[in-house]
């Protein structure tokens, strides 16, 4: 077999391509990279570190700084959330239809519970794990439907729950309480299901997923770290 002298091909290729050579040394990396996760039957939701934070991932602060940074853990990487006495989410924006990607994966881990954290009173609705799925309605501020998955201080776990603050936000009380602070647990949740249940209704197309932290009513502080999240069949 003859041997390709790949520097030789590379000169050439640039010279005949241009540009166009450049934008390759980006693009072909990355598209092969992508192919060898790809998964028609799941949808990741990245989590890689960019100079400006998360790529593809941006912040809302209602009360406060947010503090967060990607961290590597033994499934791959993960977002370390701090709260004090503030309220912070990252969103990613992902439109697709939950019927093909009912069923929801992520693993987590809290290491610190807003004290007295309790999801059914507005005074100390404060959580230091959150995932939420987006569902996008218009007029968006106010009829969008948002369905979150929730690590409570005080609420016993698999409670479904209306939000005190908002008539279009329901929660599941996924964990609860101190048992398990430091560990890593790995969740799974039919979002379709749980949507239809607790909204009694078919759901939109999904429009962003979003991590959240808040300890601002408790006026306390929360730690917790997120990762390895992706839609399945």
């Amino acid at each position: 077999m003859k041997r390709i002298n790949f520097r030789a091909f590379q000169s050439a290729f640039k010279a005949r391509c241009g540009k166009a050579f450049i934008l390759a040394l980006f693009v072909i990396p990355f598209s092969l990279s992508a192919l060898a996760v790809a998964d028609k039957d799941t949808l990741p939701v990245p989590i890689i570190p960019s100079a400006k934070g998360i790529e593809g991932w941006r912040v809302q602060e209602w009360k406060g700084r947010a503090e967060f940074e990607v961290v590597d853990a033994e499934f791959g990487k993960a977002i370390h959330l701090k709260s004090n006495s503030n309220s912070t989410a990252l969103y990613r924006d992902m439109k697709f239809d939950i019927k093909d990607y009912p069923v929801l994966h992520w693993k987590w881990k809290v290491t610190k519970l807003p004290k007295g954290g309790d999801v059914r009173k507005k005074s100390a609705d404060d959580q230091a794990a959150q995932v939420y799925v987006v569902f996008p309605m218009w007029p968006a501020p106010v009829n969008s439907r948002v369905l979150g998955y929730i690590w409570d201080s005080t609420v016993p776990a698999g409670l479904p729950v209306q939000s005190a603050k908002s008539s279009h936000t329901k929660y599941i009380v996924v964990r609860s309480g101190s048992n398990g602070l430091g560990e890593w647990f790995s969740e799974k949740r039919n979002v379709l299901e749980d949507y239809r249940r607790l909204f009694r209704e078919d759901p939109p197309k999904a429009g962003s997923v979003s991590v959240m932290i808040d300890s601002d009513d408790t006026k306390s502080s929360a730690e917790s770290f997120v990762g390895d999240i992706y839609f399945s069949k």
